[in-house]
């Protein structure tokens, strides 16, 4: 599954004590008894549309590997209504009690006599609700072109939801294969993971229809989906012949062309990769409505949201472009890695989204080279990973899991992008072609089984003759990561380098008896030739003493270059000053050039160093072409200015940024040149929408200009200028703008500018209009996954949004918690609203709040924001006085 990652990144700041938050334990989990198990599920599915409820019929294929008088399976939100078991040539047995156990979603069938050793038919009867939680076989609605309101009937399985569409065992090591069938209405589209293979009128209703699936692979339950709805669809063959359709809304199949495209390309390098061709006869990417995460790589049918799928020619961004080809690159990665070969148990979760999440990038690297998006990865994914990784509340990659609500909670930024993090660590390590050889190996080794993370690490290891698992397991089995302090000295013609490792926390240096260590691959670079690596190390040790040999005085020495070791680095003040240079004149690689900066930044939180340190270096990227490396900084100052709008100089922070953009604003301009690119559009978007939030007054000027002529259709605002101009005008607007803003939303036909306007609505200042966008939030104008990301872009937007969003979400908690509950959206909600506090005093609140309102799905979070919030007073406390002073002697002018 994609995770919709908001792109408001808060960080942790810095605080000596941080408060932990206990929680209730748990009963201890039990996977399910193995003494029956399933070979096959014929499943008859027939959804009502109308009434949102649904019968079905199970008729499966066990084995019973030792004699007994019951069956116990998962099960939740249904009502079984008969169940018998029938063995081979034998009588069949009526079921004669079914016991629910709801808080573990099983139930238990009972019979009156011992099923005795050998195979059988399991037939149960039974009937279920199609909820409006998103989860399981759950209702989306939709408008047809007329304007209708419709439902369609979808699913979403992953993690433990297969058990709310039918009785099952739930388990991702339980594989079985599967024939489906649904009975739908005539007009309406049915898909499945498999191609129709008949479909006949229902002799019961002449407006039904019976349609009957092929026979899956051996495969998890968790993968396994159906869809009943209206679309349309564009439809392509890859170059290895697998049938590929789109499916959209309908009227709008031309926004699928894209992602045809994207897959078309995708599925034969793959194959191409691993070296092992896709296994099914035809794979449909589909856009659901409503739908929680970004996607589901259920096999041969993989849903997403329609941001996540869609793209309009006139009216999408380059954002969206990208956004799209990562997810399509992601979900396909799956098909291989995850779905051919499935992980043993959620504990090993982390292997296929961390594996998914690094190799879309080099996917999309192969489609689209002009993305530079491996330098794109650092700042999205590896950054935002060593923010979280260095908290007390953070946990190891790999953690054991047991009860439902504790897997949707590893669905987290731990997963995916520490995970990817470290698999783009290993494979420089290793080297591509070993690489590919250990994962072709794993492939063929566990095709339709289940795996562990040591498995992969023993087929790598055969293939590169490398300690995989030695060095792999410091990093996925312990959380954080190593600080690197680096200092050097002039040895005659060499360079003698001191190197230790320490663990990295946000509040500051470790200071525990026992200091873990981790196996670091260390690669070093000079600036004879900074993109090239001049020497590898694996440092096993606390610390080390390298020689470079001939290496004169005037030459830096940088450790990690491409900046794919997954760790902080802290320079002698001397080596960094070497740097700066290197930053003006961009001999630096980009990716190191940010990293360096994105480093400084988190020692500064962690009151290693001053911040003031960190707002020289920004201050050398005035010449700074790159786009990543302008989000980065970005991001960062972000973080800053919202720490800094709980002083009284919050407009001195602003000036900073006006100064630092507007150089890069002028030389851009807002109008596209012939012969820029993607990255060029990204650069622009942002650099305009920073200037505009700071208040740059001949920025604001335009903005309201533009705005002015696009409203009155004059002259449309390019996609990519939009997000910038909503933002600034509303930012600095009246109620009228607001009105002006619904108005362009409710219009919307395309999901992406609905979502575009909601995110910037927070950007409003007046605390009655703050409101209203808060309940706009919940109305029926913004789709329930929608929801979180308008609440965030208030708390994330102002001092007073913040209050006003924590506030709102205490106020309609049980509403909020109703519909999000057990799935990530809760934690995400929690996060954006009060990750950016700064009182102590808050963090108290916040504890408190949600000891009286548990959120089980959300525990971890809890205890990640209440950290971040003491690490942020902390900083402030620290840092302020001192921000202020530099801040205010910037404008002195020199004498």
């Amino acid at each position: 599954a994609i995770i919709v990652l908001i792109v408001y990144r808060t960080f942790s700041a810095t605080a000596n004590s941080p408060h932990l938050v206990t929680m209730p334990e748990r009963r201890p989990f039990v996977r399910l008894p193995t003494d029956v198990y399933p070979v096959n599920y014929g499943l008859c599915l027939k959804p009502d549309l109308i009434d949102f409820t649904f019968e079905g019929k199970l008729e499966a294929a066990v084995e019973v590997t030792q004699g007994t008088n019951q069956i116990v399976m998962n099960c939740a939100d249904i009502d079984i209504i008969t169940a018998s078991f029938a063995p081979d040539g034998g009588e069949e047995i009526n079921a004669t009690g079914f016991n629910y156990q709801n808080e573990d979603e099983k139930v238990t069938l009972s019979f009156p006599s011992a099923l005795q050793k050998g195979s059988g038919t399991l037939k149960i009867d039974f009937v279920g609700e199609l909820n409006d939680k998103m989860k399981g076989f759950y209702r989306s609605k939709y408008a047809t072109p007329s304007g209708e309101i419709r439902h369609a009937a979808v699913t979403q399985f992953e993690a433990t939801d297969a058990r709310r569409a039918f009785p099952c065992w739930d388990e991702p090591a339980i594989k079985a294969t599967f024939d489906i069938t649904l009975i739908i209405p005539k007009d309406r589209v049915a898909l499945s993971n498999m191609n129709v293979i008949d479909r006949k009128p229902y002799p019961e209703d002449d407006s039904l229809v019976e349609v009957k699936f092929a026979t899956t692979p051996i495969m998890s339950t968790y993968l396994v989906a159906f869809v009943i709805g209206e679309y349309d669809f564009v439809e392509s063959q890859s170059s290895d012949g697998v049938t590929v359709r789109v499916y959209t809304p309908l009227g709008k199949a031309e926004q699928g062309k894209f992602a045809l495209e994207v897959a078309t390309k995708t599925l034969p390098f793959y194959k191409d990769y691993f070296n092992v061709p896709y296994p099914l006869p035809k794979i449909d990417l589909i856009a659901i409505a409503d739908f929680a995460a970004g996607a589901m790589e259920n096999w041969g049918l993989v849903t997403y949201r329609e941001t996540a799928l869609l793209i309009d020619p006139r009216n999408s961004c380059a954002s969206s472009r990208q956004w799209v080809a990562l997810v399509v690159g992601h979900e396909l990665a799956h098909q291989w890695f995850g779905n051919l070969v499935t992980m043993e148990w959620w504990t090993h979760l982390w292997l296929n989204e961390g594996f998914a999440s690094w190799i879309e990038y080099l996917c999309v690297d192969h489609c689209f080279p002009e993305y530079d998006i491996w330098t794109q990865f650092v700042s999205a994914d590896y950054t935002r990973a060593l923010d979280l990784d260095a908290l007390d509340n953070s946990h190891p990659i790999e953690v054991n899991v047991g009860h439902p609500s504790e897997v949707d909670e590893i669905f987290d930024a731990i997963s995916y992008s520490k995970g990817a993090s470290v698999i783009r660590m290993l494979h420089n390590y290793i080297g591509d072609e070993d690489f590919r050889k250990g994962m072709n190996t794993y492939l063929l080794k566990f095709q339709h089984k289940n795996a562990s993370t040591e498995d992969l690490w023993d087929c790598l290891e055969q293939a590169s003759g490398k300690p995989i698992a030695a060095v792999m397991s410091s990093w996925t089995k312990q959380m954080g990561f190593p600080i690197i302090v680096v200092d050097q000295e002039q040895q005659g013609d060499d360079r003698a380098l001191k190197i230790s490792q320490k663990k990295f926390c946000a509040s500051g240096p470790h200071s525990g008896e026992e200091c873990p260590t981790w196996m670091v691959p260390i690669s070093i670079c000079t600036s004879e030739d900074p993109s090239c690596s001049k020497m590898n190390v694996l440092m096993e040790h606390p610390e080390i003493n390298i020689t470079i040999p001939s290496l004169s005085p005037n030459k830096w020495v940088k450790l990690n270059p491409g900046t794919v070791g997954f760790y902080r680095i802290q320079y002698s003040s001397a080596m960094l000053d070497s740097f700066l240079p290197g930053i003006r004149d961009l001999t630096l690689l980009p990716v190191d050039r940010l990293g360096l900066q994105n480093d400084l930044f988190s020692l500064s939180r962690a009151g290693m160093i001053s911040t003031i340190e960190v707002l020289k270096v920004m201050e050398a990227f005035v010449n700074e072409p790159n786009y990543t490396v302008w989000s980065d900084l970005s991001c960062n100052l972000g973080v800053l200015s919202s720490l800094l709008s709980h002083t009284d100089f919050h407009d001195d922070i602003q000036e900073f940024i006006i100064d630092l953009f507007t150089p890069i604003g002028l030389k851009l301009g807002w109008d596209s040149k012939p012969g820029e690119g993607h990255l060029d559009a990204l650069l622009r978007g942002l650099v305009l929408g920073k200037l505009g939030k700071a208040g740059h007054k001949a920025t604001l000027e335009e903005a309201r200009r533009r705005f002015k002529e696009h409203v009155e259709g004059k002259q449309i605002l390019s996609a990519d200028l939009r997000s910038p101009v909503y933002l600034t005008v509303l930012k600095h607007g009246d109620s009228s703008v607001l009105d002006t803003m619904l108005k362009l939303h409710k219009q919307a036909d395309m999901q992406e500018e609905k979502n575009r306007i909601e995110r910037v609505l927070g950007a409003i200042s007046a605390p009655e209009l703050i409101q209203r966008v808060l309940n706009f939030a919940l109305s029926d104008e913004v789709r329930p996954q929608d929801t979180v990301s308008v609440i965030g872009g208030v708390a994330g937007s102002s001092k007073q949004g913040r209050k006003a969003a924590w506030k709102f979400v205490k106020d309609n908690w049980e509403e909020l918690h109703n519909r999000y509950q057990g799935g990530f959206l809760i934690s995400r909600l929690i996060k954006l609203t009060v990750d950016g506090f700064a009182i102590d005093k808050m963090a108290t609140e916040v504890k408190s709040f949600f000891e009286s309102h548990p959120a089980p799905a959300a525990e971890r979070t809890v205890q990640q924001c209440c950290e971040n919030i003491l690490l942020n007073a902390a900083w402030l406390k620290r840092d302020a006085d001192d921000i202020h002073q530099y801040l205010l002697q910037r404008k002195v002018p020199p004498v």
